[in-house]
C-alpha cells in the first residue's frame, strides 16, 4: 500500500487484499490453505567468477566491514523482489495480499560455538537502496546483536518462556488466531523473520551444503533462500570443455500459490543474472535492468 493509497475493508496492516486476480489464484488459497503444503523448491548453481572479482575490488580499500557473498545475495534478492512484485505476495486466512514493503530477514549466530546463542536481523528495504546501503545496514545489525542488544521479537519470546507452560500454550493459540487475521501486535513480530518477504539461511558459513528448507504456516513469508558453501565445481563451456570455477549452490523454497511457473522462471533468471553481474547491485533496487547491462 502506497502512502497515498487509502486502506479499504479487507486490507491488512502489512498488505493490500488483491481483489482483481485471476480465478485460479483466487480459488487456490481456499482449496489449499496451508503454506507448507504448497512449496516449490528450486536449486541454482552460481558461477562466482565475476562476484569474486567484484568483492576483491570493493574490499581493496580495506573497509571496516568487508563486503561478502552473503551481502550480494541479500541485495540481489531484494532487487529481484522489488522488480518482480508478485514475489512479494503472501496468503493469509485463505486470501492473497500484496505486501506493503520489501524486506529480508536472517538469523545471526552471536558466537560460533555449540552453546552460542542466536539473534534475528531484519532488513527493511527502500527503493533507492543498493549494495552499499544494504552492506551498511547488515553491519549495523550484526554489530548490535553481537554486542548483546536484543530486538523485540526475541525479548517477547523470552517473556513467554517464563510463564507456566499451560498458560503459554493457550496464549500462543490466541496469537495464532490473531496471526491469521493480521492482528498480532507489532511488539511480537517487529523483527520476526517469518513476516518478511524473504528469509535467508547462510549454511555455507557453518560449512554445510545448500538444502531444502520448509516454509511455515505462521506469518506471511513466501520465500526462503538457503545458501551453501563456496566450492570449486565443474562448468561446461559451449564446446563441452570443463572448467573448474568457484561456485555456490542456492536453494529457493517458494509458495507456489502466489504466481505461475513462467513468472517464477523469469524471476529466478533475473536473480542469477544479478549475482553473476554484481555491478548491477550498485543501481537502486527500483531501477530496471536493461539487456545491455549484463554480460550473461
Amino acid at each position: 500500500m502506497t502512502k497515498n493509497q487509502k486502506k479499504r475493508f479487507g486490507d491488512r496492516r502489512d498488505g493490500v487484499l488483491l481483489r482483481d486476480i485471476d480465478a485460479m489464484h483466487f480459488i487456490m488459497p481456499m482449496i489449499y490453505p496451508n503454506r507448507c503444503d504448497n512449496e516449490a523448491f528450486i536449486s541454482e548453481r552460481i558461477d562466482l567468477t565475476n562476484a569474486n572479482r567484484y568483492l576483491e575490488k570493493k574490499n581493496a580499500g580495506n573497509p571496516a566491514y568487508r563486503y561478502n557473498l552473503f551481502q550480494l545475495v541479500v541485495t540481489a534478492l531484494l532487487k529481484t523482489i522489488t522488480l518482480r512484485p508478485k514475489m512479494n505476495r503472501f496468503i493469509a486466512n485463505k486470501n492473497m495480499y500484496q505486501r506493503n514493503e520489501v524486506s529480508a530477514a536472517f538469523v545471526i549466530k552471536t558466537v560460533f560455538s555449540d552453546s552460542g546463542g542466536e539473534a534475528l536481523a531484519f532488513i527493511h528495504a527502500a527503493d533507492d537502496d543498493n549494495i552499499d546501503t544494504i552492506h551498511d545496514e547488515i553491519f549495523r545489525q550484526v554489530s548490535d546483536r553481537r554486542r548483546g542488544e536484543k530486538e523485540t521479537t526475541t525479548s517477547s519470546m523470552e517473556i513467554l518462556q517464563k510463564l507456566p507452560r499451560l498458560l503459554t500454550k493457550a496464549f500462543v493459540r490466541f496469537v495464532c488466531f490473531l496471526d491469521r487475521h493480521g492482528k498480532v501486535p507489532q511488539t511480537f513480530i517487529h523483527a520476526d523473520p517469518y513476516y518478511s518477504s524473504v528469509v535467508l539461511s547462510n549454511l555455507g558459513s557453518i560449512g554445510l551444503k545448500s538444502a531444502y528448507h520448509h516454509l511455515t504456516n505462521w506469518g506471511t513469508n513466501s520465500i526462503f533462500c538457503a545458501i551453501g558453501e563456496i566450492k570449486r565445481r565443474p562448468f561446461y563451456d559451449e564446446d563441452g570443455n570443463i572448467h573448474m570455477k568457484d561456485s555456490v549452490d542456492l536453494g529457493l523454497t517458494i509458495d507456489e500459490r502466489i504466481a505461475d511457473g513462467y513468472y517464477y522462471a523469469k524471476t529466478v533468471k533475473l536473480f542469477c543474472r544479478l549475482l553473476e553481474n554484481p555491478e548491477l547491485l550498485e543501481l537502486p533496487l527500483k531501477e530496471e535492468i536493461g539487456s545491455d547491462q549484463a554480460k550473461s
